[in-house]
């Protein structure tokens, strides 16, 4: 098994505030975040791809150059000459960040139409990373290809990571997004829920109801992370705890949880054992919420 990571989804381009009221354009997306910290993490004989679909314009051509010039294998993004990105612009408030999207002409809408360069793509990989937003993008018969690409994978001896990331307004109805997430969380063999979402929208009662619910759908192992509170890991080997730790600064909370699993899955896929995977994770979100935007440089261990 070749050393690999793919990251499934929907890199946008980002508007970020500025001061004075500007606005920097950038380029980012939940799985894009995690691959991009991946990509800086892993050591350099890893190949960090990226699978999405791109318009044919001139923005998607800056977001393709983007994402070669991050170090991340571009060989599997798609070209719609019909379709372009989609985007995003963030508006902070003492540094809890919400999101006004444009992204119904998104390209990445049809990432997994095309069965054969669905599987191509996955071949071979070590690691396949892929999110709620990722299947919530897509229709339910592309959903259900993609699902049953990455188990196919999986069963021919790839790892498979799945962060929930739930954003209702993506999905059409409460019903389909909670059987769609635990749709996800079956083929995975790592997921990465966030407690609150899972509270809010499976009604759990605790962060340990959440990992319960994780390991049950097949996961063998499961973060839950908890903003800046007390974060839950549980593997083959036991449990793992790490006591709540606010930041010392808050600038911009977006990419916290992406910067998480990058730090988390680059370590696990390393050799760390859960509890180190899960401190580093927590370091390089503490790092990524204290500047803004979504992609922050790590520093260098």
């Amino acid at each position: 098994m070749a050393d690999r990571f793919l990251a499934i989804g929907e890199c946008m381009v980002e508007m970020s505030p500025r001061p004075g009221g500007l606005y920097a354009l950038g380029f980012a997306g939940d799985t894009l975040n995690t691959a991009w910290y991946a990509r800086r993490l892993l050591p350099p004989d890893w190949s960090v791809g990226y699978l999405t679909a791109i318009g044919a314009d001139a923005l998607s051509d800056r977001m393709e150059a983007f994402l070669r010039e991050s170090g991340l294998d571009a060989t599997h993004v798609a070209r719609r000459a019909d379709r372009t990105v989609g985007a995003y612009l963030i508006e902070l408030r003492e540094g809890e960040r919400s999101f006004v999207y444009w992204r119904g002409q998104s390209a990445a809408r049809t990432l997994a139409d095309d069965p054969a360069a669905l599987e191509a793509a996955l071949s071979g990989a070590r690691l396949i990373y892929f999110s709620g937003i990722t299947l919530a993008i897509l229709d339910p018969d592309a959903r259900a290809r993609l699902l049953a690409a990455v188990s196919a994978e999986r069963g021919r001896g790839a790892a498979v990571a799945f962060d929930p990331n739930i954003r209702p307004r993506l999905w059409e109805n409460a019903a389909t997004m909670r059987a769609a997430i635990m749709a996800g969380a079956a083929v995975a063999d790592i997921a990465l829920p966030s407690f609150e979402d899972e509270a809010a929208h499976f009604a759990d009662a605790s962060p340990e109801a959440t990992a319960d619910r994780y390991a049950a759908a097949g996961a063998r192992v499961v973060i839950v992370k908890n903003g800046a509170g007390e974060t839950l890991g549980r593997d083959e080997t036991g449990e793992a705890r790490l006591p709540a730790r606010p930041a010392k600064r808050v600038v911009d909370t977006t990419a916290a949880g992406d910067s998480f699993n990058a730090g988390a899955l680059a370590a696990l896929t390393t050799g760390y054992d859960l509890r180190a995977a899960m401190e580093k994770g927590a370091a390089l979100a503490r790092r990524v919420i204290g500047a803004p935007g979504a992609l922050v440089e790590p520093e260098r261990s």
